[in-house]
């Protein structure tokens, strides 16, 4: 299993997540149990619509529990803060069009794109690794080459 890079507000998005589910978890055992008493089991649509949400609920607790123990802060990570990396807020400048765009790296579990976080893993940021501020950039993306140049890298 490769190694799972985390920020704190990831690392806090998921243990909140964790306990959203275990929450849930409880009920739908208190759900199944009131089936339960209903009689068959076979024609018991609140039970086996219960039983198999249960077992949805309890694979992402396990993923998540899986996650959260492998995985590793990057706010403790010693890194190059003039490079861009996990957690990086870059600013850069599209050529072709002139306009300003502002991305902040982070993992899978936390990118939220509509709010400025692309996961590291994707094209883009995958061209943006490494780079310091000044580079000029040619990142191939699926709808076309882009050709960028980093204003500003910084680490909040």
């Amino acid at each position: 299993m490769s190694e799972i890079y985390l920020t704190k507000d990831g690392y806090e998005k998921l243990q909140a997540e964790l306990a959203e589910l275990k929450r849930q978890k409880n009920e739908l055992s208190v759900e199944i149990n009131e089936a339960r008493e209903q009689g068959d089991l076979k024609e018991n649509a609140g039970y086996i619509y219960g039983k198999e949400k249960q077992s949805q609920v309890m694979q992402r607790i396990s993923e998540l529990e899986l996650r959260l123990r492998g995985a590793k802060l990057v706010d403790n990570l010693t890194i190059n803060k003039d490079q861009v990396s996990l957690g990086a807020t870059v600013t850069m400048r599209d050529e072709k069009s002139g306009s300003t765009l502002t991305y902040t790296l982070s993992s899978a579990d936390e990118a939220d794109p509509s709010a400025g976080k692309i996961s590291v893993s994707s094209p883009l940021a995958q061209g943006l690794l490494g780079a310091a501020e000044g580079a000029a950039l040619k990142i191939r993306l699926p709808n076309g080459e882009k050709h960028l140049t980093v204003l500003k890298v910084e680490y909040k």
